[in-house]
């Protein structure tokens, strides 16, 4: 592996790094390290959730297939708890097999084998992606819930819903612009994603998070033959 340094924010961020591929456990483990990054590593779901319950993470990277608890039932359970990041790991690369990764609530999908540089890079931009601390944080209004897109957040009185790094990142562009129409394309460019199917499958996700009915959308309406719009109160 050939070590290359990347641009990561201020503080080093603490990824764990789960798969049960022993070999590939700790060269990833080794890479990561010397690429700025503080790095635990667990062969499984359960050593897993142990290392959760006792240390905070930035950035969970996961394999899909491992013996007993799945990486794809391991990122159900927590997305339904709280909103750590979460990079996925397969040797499935077709897309069906991503799209599933995104639905059951990752923010990324890395088929196996991959360049690490890539890793490095994919990681970057999801903590990029993270919320950041506000100071007069702009707000859009959708029903009842409040979007502060500084903290990337969704809010309604007590409650506050965390959002993965690409709803947040879905709704900050749109609500940057309410009105106007965003195609799959110019979403791909803003970086939400390069996939359209992956786009429509944030685009669903962040529905049931936000509207009422999610099949009769309210705010984040699509927009026939163009893309989609978000129409704030």
């Amino acid at each position: 592996m050939t070590m290359t340094q990347q641009a990561l924010p201020e503080e080093q961020p603490h990824i764990l790094v789960v798969d049960d591929d022993d070999r590939l456990r700790e060269a990833l483990r080794r890479y990561l390290s010397q690429n700025g990054f503080i790095v635990s590593a667990a062969a499984d779901a359960a050593a897993a959730r142990r290392m959760l319950a006792s240390l905070n993470f930035d950035l969970m990277v996961l394999d899909v297939r491992m013996p007993g608890e799945s990486g794809l039932e391991l990122t159900r359970s927590l997305r339904a708890d709280g909103g750590l990041p979460i990079l996925l790991l397969t040797a499935n690369g077709q897309p069906d097999d991503r799209i599933a990764g995104l639905e059951a609530g990752a923010d990324d999908y890395l088929p196996k084998p991959f360049e690490p540089r890539e890793l490095v890079l994919r990681i970057t931009s999801i903590l990029r992606r993270l919320p950041k601390p506000a100071t007069a944080a702009a707000e859009v209004r959708l029903g009842r819930w409040v979007f502060d897109a500084e903290r990337e957040e969704l809010r309604s009185g007590e409650e506050t819903v965390r959002l993965t790094s690409g709803e947040a990142s879905l709704l900050r562009t749109l609500a940057a612009q309410p009105g106007v129409v965003f195609t799959r394309e110019d979403l791909g460019r803003a970086g939400i994603d390069s996939n359209a199917r992956a786009i429509d499958v944030q685009v669903t996700r962040l529905r049931r998070k936000i509207e009422i009915d999610p099949r009769q959308p309210r705010y984040l309406q699509t927009v026939r033959g163009e893309g989609y719009v978000l129409r704030p109160d």
